[in-house]
């Protein structure tokens, strides 16, 4: 067989076996069903950081999910996270206003607002700022928490020198 022939029949054979692939699947858009459940979770949070559940809320979370709070370093993995939650203060009103959530082929994201007031010392603190948090669907077609970050709107208190 000539070199041509070779050259030939390997073309051929990589031209047949590309055909026969199935074409490559877009990445789809997120369904009603998905943005309602996404916004169930956002909701779920909100009420189980008003019932002082660490563990609950940490539950929310994927395993190796990455917080990020204002001032302070990342909190890594869903067992850092409950820790960081046992430490919060208890809330006494807390209202998150979704903005946006969008994503693609298992990968969404949502945009809020919140306002949330708790005790500290016994006197009443509000802080009102904005999230932004990373979903990831999980096997079951719920959907976890991946990353989440938030900062305030509100200034820095003065401190006197």
């Amino acid at each position: 067989m000539s070199t041509r022939s070779v050259m030939l029949a390997a073309l051929t054979l990589a031209l047949v076996t590309t055909a026969c692939q199935p074409p490559a699947q877009e990445a789809g858009p997120l369904s009603e069903e998905d943005v309602a459940a996404i916004k169930n979770e956002m909701q779920a949070h909100v009420e189980l950081v008003l019932a002082g559940d660490p563990a609950a809320v940490a539950a929310r979370y994927t395993e190796d999910a990455v917080q990020m709070p204002p001032n302070e370093p990342i909190v890594q993995g869903r067992a850092a996270i409950q820790e960081w939650f046992a430490g919060f203060p208890t809330a006494t009103e807390y209202v998150q206003s979704i903005v946006e959530v969008d994503g693609r082929d298992g990968i969404a994201y949502s945009r809020s607002d919140y306002s949330i007031t708790f005790a500290v010392e016994g006197t009443p603190v509000t802080d009102k700022g904005k999230t932004l948090a990373v979903f990831e669907k999980q096997p079951d077609g719920s959907w976890l928490a991946g990353a989440a970050i938030w900062n305030s709107d509100l200034p820095l208190p003065e401190v006197e020198q």
